[in-house]
């Protein structure tokens, strides 16, 4: 369902005697905010400042037990 130019309109309209002519600009630019920072969440191969490289991940393999593999004594294998 697509939306023709007079819908758009009554739609603008509608959310500016909701929201008011002082609070539209603010009401923008918190949407134009929150599209700039979900793009920048979802854009392929882009990490963020938190983001460890994969080559510095150390890998512990576990027992089926979830204990680190490295303090599994030869007692735990016992089925």
């Amino acid at each position: 369902m697509s939306l023709g130019p007079l819908e758009i309109i009554l739609i603008l309209a509608v959310v500016a005697l909701i929201f008011g002519a002082k609070k539209l600009p603010e009401l923008g630019k918190g949407v134009g905010q929150g599209i700039r920072e979900f793009k920048r969440e979802v854009r392929p191969g882009d990490q963020g400042k938190d983001a460890v490289p994969l080559t510095d991940v150390k890998v512990t393999p576990l027992d089926p037990a979830g204990r680190p593999a490295e303090t599994v004594t030869e007692r735990d294998h016992r089925a």
